[in-house]
């Protein structure tokens, strides 16, 4: 099955091979940039929502001021002892939380080294067997 291709008919296959690269590139390059454009109408939504969200928190603020400056100077007293204890507990809280995470670690250290010292026991053992069992 021999198939000869004449000038004419080469250059076509060459030419029809670089018009489907060109096509293919062509095709890759436009769903990149689909994408891209995809993406940054997304991330412009995103901080079009972040900046909403912001302006709503700093309204919300506003308005608990504005609500705190209407209630009578004993409840403001009292919403700031409730803080003040808040505070208090959240300090006690990071502090027992602390204690626990290093007693865990010393724990789990002091676990470590009995098993290392066990496990060195042991290797003391075999190598005196070892030894004993080559003097033989």
């Amino acid at each position: 099955m021999n198939i000869a291709f004449t000038q004419d008919q080469l250059l076509l296959i060459i030419l029809a091979v670089i018009f489907l690269i060109a096509v293919i590139f062509i095709v890759v390059a436009w769903m990149k940039t689909s994408s891209s454009r995809n993406s940054v109408a997304l991330l412009e939504k995103q901080a079009e929502l972040k900046k909403i969200e912001l302006v709503e928190k700093d309204l919300e603020s506003k308005r608990r001021k504005e609500d705190l400056a209407n209630l009578s100077e004993e409840d403001q007293e009292k919403l700031k002892q409730i803080r003040l204890n808040t505070s208090e507990v959240m300090a006690q809280v990071g502090l027992l939380n602390t204690e626990v995470s290093v007693k865990v670690e010393q724990l789990e250290a002091k676990t470590e080294l009995l098993k290392l010292k066990k496990l060195s026991q042991q290797l003391d053992k075999k190598e005196r067997e070892l030894e004993k069992s080559l003097e033989k």
